[in-house]
């Protein structure tokens, strides 16, 4: 099997789609593949096993909270920023709502631009958030005084609109090449498996020396201290 570089990927792009257009839609495929492995992590921590919370909170809760809410936000302002307009306050944006008004053919300007119109009312909870709570913290909503609560989140719906995101690539995708990407592919290296097993081998060798102290086994090195 042979692999092309990123290089050779994007000048693909731009021979198929031209100039214009296939710089953006390279971009936009990698920024959806990167937003796809950052949602992967959380889920593989948050929404796979009860058992791997119990895990990370037995090892450290404080920190897997922090990294619970950060990953969680991030992945909430990356759909919001990839369903923005194009510009904003007079600034150019990478957003998919570019692709109806690039493409050429007008049939599917049509398609992309309903695909792109159900992306972001999905992601309109996505704009909420980063609005009034992530980007900004709307007083009244900080002070639960007489203002609407956020729209409702969960992992369902973003995972709508990831799909929702994806639909409107793929679409793209199948006119100029024929094929589909699939983007919510999972990278079992490197990643947050590894790390639960690294943290279940670790407090499985934090209990064994604790039995060994209470049982007056210990060995040499269970009292030594180390410096991390």
């Amino acid at each position: 099997m042979t692999y092309n570089s990123a290089e050779e990927v994007k000048q693909q792009h731009i021979e198929r789609l031209g100039i214009k257009l296939g710089p953006i839609f390279y971009e936009l495929c990698n920024e959806l593949a990167w937003l796809y492995i950052k949602w992967n992590q959380y889920v593989e921590l948050y929404g796979a096993k009860p058992s791997r919370v119990d895990l990370t909170n037995q090892a450290a809760s404080l920190f897997f909270r922090i990294v619970q809410d950060t990953l969680w936000e991030d992945t909430l302002l990356h759909i919001s920023r990839l369903t923005d307009p194009p510009k904003t306050a007079g600034k150019k944006n990478l957003t998919i709502l570019l692709l109806p008004i690039l493409v050429e053919n007008s049939d599917l300007s049509c398609q992309l631009d309903n695909l792109c119109t159900i992306a972001v009312e999905k992601s309109d909870f996505c704009r909420d958030w980063r609005n009034r709570h992530i980007a900004h913290i709307d007083l009244h909503l900080a002070m639960k005084k007489g203002v609407e609560s956020l729209l409702p989140a969960s992992r369902l719906k973003v995972k709508e609109c990831l799909t929702a995101i994806s639909e409107v690539l793929n679409a793209v995708n199948g006119h100029y090449f024929n094929s589909t990407t699939m983007f919510d592919w999972a990278d079992d290296h490197r990643g947050a498996v590894d790390l639960l097993y690294l943290i279940d081998d670790g407090l499985r060798s934090v209990k064994e020396r604790q039995g060994r102290i209470k049982a007056g086994n210990y060995l040499p090195g269970d009292y030594k201290a180390r410096d991390i």
